[in-house]
C-alpha cells in the first residue's frame, strides 16, 4: 500500500487563490480515494481470515458496521466493493484473484473513487454469463484503464461497445412476465356526512375510467327554455360516477343485489316517509333527509326500513314494491328513455319513479311508473314540477306556475319521433 500524507491546510483559506483552491481539492480527493482503497485492503484481509475467528462476528459486514457506526446495508456495500477489487484467500490459504484487479489498482493509486468502481462492477455484472474468462478479464482491463480518465458517460458508451462485441446477438427474447396492475381505492366517510374517494390507477385502467366517465359527463343539451347545463366539470364527473354505479348495481349478475337497485338500508319513521319532513338513518351510521329517502325508495336504490311511532319495524323493503325486470322492460319500451320534456337520456340511465308514491299507497304497476333520469327524478321530488299519467296511458308533466301561469301539460317528443 502506497504511503500518502495529508496536505497542509492554509491558515486562512479565504486568502487562497483559485489555483491553490483547486490544487487543495485534488490533493484531498486523492487522499480520500487512497484511504478508501487502503480500507478495502484491510477489509479484504479480514474477510480472508474470517471475521468470526478474528472478532466473533458472523460476517465482515456485521463487524465493520459496528466498528464504523454504519447500518448493515452501508457496511455491506463497502465490504462488497473491497472484496471485488482486492485478492483474498481461500480456506486452504491459496489466493483468490480479485474480480476486478485493474480497477483495484487504479483505486489504490487514488485516480478513481467509489462511484466509478461501483459503475465498473455493475457493467461487469451485466456481461453475459456464458462469456469466457479470457474475454471477461479483457473487458475488465479495458474498463479499469478507461476509468482512470473517463467520466460516467464514457463508461456507459464503453459498456455498449463491449456488449456489442461480447454478445452481438443480444439476449434471447423472452415473453415478459405480466406485472400485477397497481390499483388502489380508499373510501372514507367524513364528519360532515360526505364521503372522500381517493384512488391510484394503472395507466390502462385509468384510461378506461376516464373514457367511461367522460361518456356520461357530457353537458346536458340546452333545454327548451334556453338554459345550458350549469354544472362544473367536476360536478358532471361526480354525476357520471353515480350513473355508472347505478348501471353496475342494476346488472343481473351483480353479487348481493341480483339486479335489484338496492344499495344500503335506510331507516325512517312512517310519518317522516309520508310527509318528506325529517331525517332518516343511512346504513345505521349516516343521515339523509326524509325527502331524499322518498326519492331513493322509488326505484329501491336503498332498502327502506319503515318504523312505526313506537320504533318497531313496519316494513323491510317488501320485494313486491320493487320494479320487476318485466315491468322495467315494459317501461323501457313505453317511455324509450327519460320521459321529461327535452331530455335525451336513454333507458339504461333512468330510474323508475312512482307517480303516486308507494308510501302514500301508490301501486307498483305501469300506470303509476315513469322513467326519469337522475337529474329530473330529483327535480320532480324536490322541485315544483309534477308528473301525471294521461288518459292515453302516457306520462305528462305540469310545469311550475312561474314558468307557465296556465300550467299546461307537456310531453317529451324526442323519443317519439
Amino acid at each position: 500500500m502506497s504511503e500518502t500524507f495529508l496536505p497542509e491546510l492554509p491558515q486562512e483559506l479565504w486568502r487562497a487563490g483559485k489555483l491553490e483552491l483547486a490544487h487543495g481539492v485534488l490533493q484531498f480527493l486523492q487522499v480520500m480515494r487512497v484511504a478508501s482503497a487502503g480500507l478495502g485492503q484491510f477489509l479484504a484481509e479480514v474477510e480472508s481470515r474470517g471475521a468470526k475467528d478474528l472478532y466473533g462476528y458472523g460476517s465482515t459486514a456485521a463487524w465493520f458496521a459496528d466498528m464504523a457506526g454504519l447500518s448493515r446495508g452501508e457496511a455491506q456495500s463497502v465490504v462488497k466493493r473491497a472484496i471485488a477489487v482486492n485478492p483474498t484467500r481461500a480456506l486452504d490459504g491459496t489466493e483468490v484473484p480479485a474480480f476486478a484487479p485493474t480497477t483495484g489498482a487504479a483505486a489504490a493509486e487514488g485516480v478513481i473513487g467509489d462511484e466509478r468502481i461501483d459503475q465498473v462492477l455493475e457493467i461487469l455484472g451485466r456481461i453475459p454469463a456464458d462469456t469466457s474468462a479470457e474475454d471477461r478479464e479483457c473487458a475488465e482491463k479495458i474498463l479499469g484503464d478507461l476509468a482512470r480518465g473517463a467520466g460516467p458517460r464514457q463508461l456507459v458508451e464503453a459498456e455498449l461497445n463491449l456488449l456489442a462485441w461480447l454478445d452481438p446477438d443480444g439476449n434471447e427474447p423472452k415473453e415478459p412476465e405480466p406485472k400485477q396492475p397497481r390499483r388502489e381505492i380508499t373510501l372514507e366517510r367524513r364528519k360532515d356526512g360526505f364521503w372522500k374517494l381517493n384512488g391510484l390507477l394503472d395507466d390502462e385502467l385509468g384510461a378506461r375510467t376516464a373514457a367511461a366517465l367522460e361518456a356520461y359527463a357530457k353537458p346536458r343539451p340546452v333545454d327548451e327554455f334556453g338554459q345550458a347545463d350549469p354544472r362544473m366539470k367536476c360536478e358532471r364527473l361526480g354525476d357520471a360516477w353515480a350513473e355508472l354505479l347505478d348501471l353496475a348495481i342494476a346488472c343481473p349478475d351483480q353479487p348481493g343485489t341480483s339486479g335489484y337497485r338496492t344499495l344500503v338500508h335506510v331507516t325512517i319513521g312512517l310519518e317522516e316517509l309520508k310527509t318528506g319532513i325529517g331525517k332518516a338513518c343511512l346504513d345505521f351510521v349516516g343521515e339523509m333527509t326524509a325527502r331524499e329517502a322518498r326519492m331513493a325508495a322509488c326505484d329501491c336504490l336503498m332498502l327502506p326500513v319503515v318504523l312505526n311511532a313506537a320504533g318497531e319495524p313496519l316494513d323491510v323493503g317488501r320485494l313486491r314494491r320493487f320494479v320487476t325486470p318485466g315491468q322495467r322492460r315494459a317501461l323501457n319500451i313505453r317511455d324509450r328513455g327519460c320521459a321529461f320534456p327535452g331530455c335525451h337520456r336513454r333507458p339504461k340511465n333512468c330510474h323508475a319513479h312512482h307517480i303516486h308514491h308507494w308510501a302514500d299507497g301508490g301501486p307498483t304497476d305501469l300506470r303509476n311508473l315513469v322513467l326519469l333520469c337522475g337529474f329530473h327524478h330529483s327535480l320532480i321530488h324536490h322541485g315544483d314540477w309534477q308528473v301525471r299519467m294521461a288518459a292515453d296511458g302516457l306520462p305528462e308533466f305540469i310545469p311550475p306556475q312561474y314558468l307557465d301561469p296556465l300550467r299546461r301539460s307537456r310531453r317529451i317528443t324526442l323519443h317519439r319521433a
